[in-house]
């Protein structure tokens, strides 16, 4: 049997900041999530993506600590249109989340940003510069 790829997971310092992050980009997790230790939600595609607390990766795992420096992990997000890139960036850093890379047009076809999560992990937005 082959092991097959079904879920990403982040381990958040805060879950209920973490959730309002991930709210905003549209992912829908459980009424009452905010005080649960461990709270998923169904991505496009069957994969889910599950937020767990410090808490509970200690709780199974003593020594586990966050890590230093930059993040290790990126979560890129497809928006509709370039508009739509500039609009998601612009709305999220307006509510005081950090901007790692303003939108811009890479040389790769794509419309692009970067915000940071509440653990400052990047998180990408970004979307087609012409319709294919």
């Amino acid at each position: 049997m082959t092991p097959r790829f079904d879920l990403i997971g982040l381990v958040v310092s805060d879950m209920a900041a973490s959730l309002a992050f991930y709210r905003r980009l549209g992912l829908v997790f459980p009424e009452g999530s905010e005080e649960q230790p461990h709270v998923e939600a169904q991505l496009p595609g069957g994969l889910r993506l599950a937020l767990d607390t410090e808490e509970t990766v200690r709780s199974f795992h003593a020594e586990w600590q966050p890590p230093s420096g930059g993040g290790r992990i990126g979560l890129a997000f497809l928006c509709d249109s370039p508009a739509d890139v500039d609009a998601s960036f612009d709305e999220l850093v307006a509510v005081g989340y950090p901007a790692e890379l303003k939108p811009w047009d890479a040389p790769w076809g794509q419309r692009y940003a970067v915000v940071n999560d509440p653990d400052g992990n990047g998180v990408d937005l970004f979307a087609p510069l012409t319709s294919q």
